[in-house]
């Protein structure tokens, strides 16, 4: 086709819907379409990608400079920390020019002796040789897309399943190899989620789906035999509800939980006995909300409800699960995250005024009756503001793994001697290209909302670049939903703009989790426009402290990010030059008020269910498609993936085409929808370096920052 170099205009197809005297008129629902294959929706997506490429064809040159930039900091050839399991190392390993990763062990020649912190895999020619268990390169040359969703060995080690995804639809195939010959082991598992568990060492336990993409079935595998004849544990009716699946840390129980937004009830399995099947565990009582763990002869329950909404741990005896003793109270101001036990010890990953800590306790021997924690010992970190996250340990050990980075530290892997204190580096994520830690500054600075709540934002900058007088590049994310927490992480590409200097800002605005569970519930529900005005706030007081002006600020989210993005800009076009939304839930109402999209009925706990009238006026007053006017709005780089099942490419379709209709402006809107990817985006790693790359050379291209040979 021609380059035209005026954007695609989508046809108007009226569709009018109608609730409470409220009419409203959707000239672009047409572009949904549930099976992908309408031929005038795949022209209107070819065309907007068409009509992308066209006009940042200019900076293509830029762009591959870009990703070469980003792509060279890469150690292409790697392996992650070894992780030890049982009598081996299990570790993942990146190849030079290779987009995927090798599942790799090595035996421990000393397995018995207990793990210490200072314990390295032996390697070279005089220790025991590695196995590839599975290379996904070779499984990856087959399909577009390909994702690892799940890779588990047998308790005996002798067998690896695992879950694989060659569409981005987030609907895995389970695979069972022999960890030797890896030859295959009975036949495939399809339509599963990539739940997944091993119950003994002969039977996997599994999570299906519904049509609208819900975990609602959880089923018992005996190897060997048909799927057809697998044994259904639990079917969760309720569409409110969804399943989910993991292993106690002392690898004796299973648990299923069935979770809706504010309740959480759990079921046990006793791998010994697995066809006993679930056992309830904790009942299913509304506004409660239960994650299990277990150790000897108790199950320890994290327990949430709206008096303590910031969870107690209480552990009670596994064959009485009514009797519980508190181990640590609710408090106020810090919230438990999650905890993780070990034969002697318990670590509780915590959060106390935006900032992660782990403390540890030392536990009574098993079988010794549990009492009230008292103290405990906190773990030491060294930046103001970071991102700690736990990852698997070995359950007998006194070892805690932990995963350690800042704004400006690279992603770390520690082992932790909870008897010591003692901190060991296992690795560090290896970042080239002349990069300087002390080169980057990392700050935290706080904003008053319009109702006098304090918010936090993290900060990181190039001391050597940044000038710091208003005259800065910045680009401000936020997220702010389902109290997910974006704390303050390292990101190699973003190298990229920091060295050019960009300031980089994340807003931890309420309906997230940064400051505990009530900086969620009030940015939720009737609540929700606290997320958009703390946002606004957050860039206000960043032009008022000179990190930028109003010229050089730049916005980004994705998702529920996204309708961030969608209802700042329709609220305040005029505080922001650049506006990138990663496939952003944009078309609030009309999703909320259709059960059969995947996700609809368990959302409306987090965004109201607008059948009710209270819910639909407040849901519409800030739904970014319903609010699109005939006003300026900023430079905007809009994406979509043909296959995700979280956020519908349709949403960020009709809202581009809408403001494409409306807008008053001769910024620069694009839209670029992935014909062969899912909610995530592409799946190999360079891949996505070049969906950085595209996104920066846009900022910078609006931003006027591409140097002349560029």
């Amino acid at each position: 086709m021609a380059e035209s170099k005026s954007p695609p205009v989508a046809k108007k197809v009226e569709h009018v819907m109608e609730m409470f005297g409220d009419v409203r008129v959707d000239n672009y629902y047409w572009l949904r379409d549930d099976s992908r294959s309408n031929p005038d929706m795949l022209s209107y997506l070819r065309e907007e990608n068409h009509y992308t490429d066209f006009v940042m064809s200019g900076t293509k040159q830029f762009e591959n400079q870009l990703f070469a930039e980003i792509r060279g900091r890469i150690k292409e050839d790697d392996i992650s920390a070894p992780l030890r399991k049982g009598p081996y190392y299990y570790y993942e390993k990146n190849l030079q020019g290779k987009e995927y990763v090798q599942h790799c062990r090595r035996l421990i020649p000393d397995n018995k002796a207990e793990p210490s912190v200072y314990d390295t895999m032996l390697t070279g020619p005089d220790a025991p040789p590695e196995h590839v268990l599975l290379d996904e390169n070779i499984k990856a040359q087959e399909h577009d897309y390909y994702r690892i969703g799940a890779f588990k060995a047998s308790p005996d080690h002798k067998l690896v399943a695992y879950a694989e995804d060659t569409k981005g639809d987030e609907i895995y195939t389970v695979n069972v190899i022999d960890s030797e010959a890896l030859k295959p082991v009975g036949e495939q598992l399809k339509g599963l989620t990539s739940y997944l568990e091993w119950a003994g060492n002969d039977a996997l336990v599994y999570i299906t789906m519904d049509e609208i993409l819900r975990p609602d079935k959880v089923w018992l595998h005996k190897l060997g035999t048909e799927q057809g004849s697998d044994v259904c544990l639990y079917h969760e009716k309720d569409d409110m509800f969804s399943l989910e699946l993991h292993a106690s840390e002392s690898h004796k129980y299973l648990f299923v939980a069935s979770e809706s937004k504010t309740t959480r009830f759990v079921f046990s399995l006793d791998v010994s006995k697995p066809q006993d099947g679930l056992r309830v565990l904790t009942p299913r009582v509304d506004g409660i909300d239960s994650s299990v763990s277990h150790r000897g002869n108790h199950f320890f329950i994290q327990r949430r409800s709206t008096e303590f909404y910031n969870s107690e741990l209480v552990a009670c005896p596994v064959n009485d699960t009514s009797k519980t003793t508190v181990l640590l109270p609710h408090r106020e101001s810090v919230k438990i995250q999650e905890i993780q036990l070990f034969r002697d010890h318990l670590a509780v990953f915590e959060r106390e005024q935006g900032l992660q800590k782990i403390t540890v306790h030392r536990l009574p021997a098993e079988g010794q009756p549990l009492e009230r924690l008292q103290g405990g010992r906190s773990v030491i970190f060294v930046d103001p503001v970071y991102s700690v996250d736990s990852t698997e340990s070995e359950f007998p050990s006194r070892v805690l793994r932990f995963k350690y980075s800042s704004m400006k530290t690279p992603p770390s892997v520690y082992d932790y001697d909870m008897d010591s204190g003692t901190s060991v580096v296992k690795k560090i994520d290896t970042v080239l290209g002349g990069f300087d830690v002390s080169n980057y500054v990392t700050e935290r600075k706080w904003v008053t909302a319009s109702d006098g709540t304090q918010i936090p934002m993290s900060i990181v900058y190039n001391k050597n670049l940044a000038k710091l007088d208003g005259s800065d590049p910045l680009l401000l994310y936020g997220y702010g939903s389902y109290e997910i927490s974006v704390d303050p992480y390292f990101k190699t590409s973003r190298l990229s703009l920091l060295d050019r200097g960009f300031i980089f800002v994340i807003a931890h605005v309420r309906g997230g989790g940064e400051m505990g569970r009530q900086w969620y519930e009030n940015g939720k529900l009737l609540k929700k426009k606290n997320t958009f005005t703390d946002f606004i706030a957050c860039a206000e007081r960043l032009i008022e402290l000179k990190y930028c002006s109003k010229e050089r600020l730049c916005m980004e989210g994705r998702s529920a990010g996204g309708l961030l993005m969608g209802a700042v800009v329709n609220m305040r076009p005029d505080l922001f030059k650049v506006v990138v939304a990663g496939v952003p839930f944009v078309d609030v109402l009309t999703t909320m008020l259709d059960p059969t999209i995947p996700l609809t009925t368990s959302e409306w706990e987090e965004w109201g269910d607008p059948r009710k009238e209270e819910f639909y006026f407040y849901m519409k007053s800030y739904s970014p498609v319903d609010n699109v006017t005939a006003q300026n709005y900023p430079n905007m780089l809009v994406t979509a993936g043909l296959n995700d099942p979280r956020v519908m490419y349709s949403e960020p379709g009709k809202w581009v085409a809408k403001l494409r209709e409306m807008k008053t402006d001769n910024n620069v809107l694009l839209f670029k929808c992935e014909l062969g990817a899912g909610h995530f985006s592409k799946s190999g790693r360079f891949e996505k370096l070049q969906e950085d790359a595209f996104m920066f050379a846009f900022m910078m291209k609006v931003l006027d920052m591409i140097p002349a040979s560029g």
